[in-house]
């Protein structure tokens, strides 16, 4: 292995560890907060789909914060369509909605990234 086969190898390690930290802050924020997600979406067919994930464990909790942090995030794609009410974005508690916000953020970061970097891996440009 060279140096850049090392250093490619060791950013991914990050990536990993990174979205293993995603995952938990993820749980924690579902753990936390989602009475009050659940609450703040109770006027969109989108968030009464995800009320079923409420009981669902941790995948059913995991995919509960992302699919309401893509809600928040996206609202113009979501409103568009008649999923997600304008009450409800209103509404939404502006610290939680930047937090999930964020969190739909930094997740398309990192999956970009680990993306970008295994294709750089695979492709043989670092040998």
């Amino acid at each position: 292995m060279n140096t850049a086969e090392l250093i490619v190898g060791g950013l991914c390690g990050v990536v990993i560890i990174s979205m293993i930290i995603w995952i938990g802050i993820a749980l924690y924020i579902a753990h936390i907060k989602m009475d009050v997600i659940l609450e703040h979406l109770k006027n969109s067919s989108a968030g009464t789909k995800l009320a079923a994930l409420k009981h669902g464990g941790a995948w059913g909790r995991l995919l509960l914060v992302g699919g309401a942090s893509g809600l928040v995030t996206f609202t113009n794609f979501y409103m568009r369509r008649g999923t997600l009410s304008a009450d409800d974005v209103e509404n939404f508690p502006s610290s939680l909605k930047h937090r999930l916000v964020l969190m739909q953020w930094s997740a398309i970061v990192l999956l970009s990234a680990m993306v970008v970097l295994v294709a750089l891996g695979k492709s043989g440009v670092l040998k």
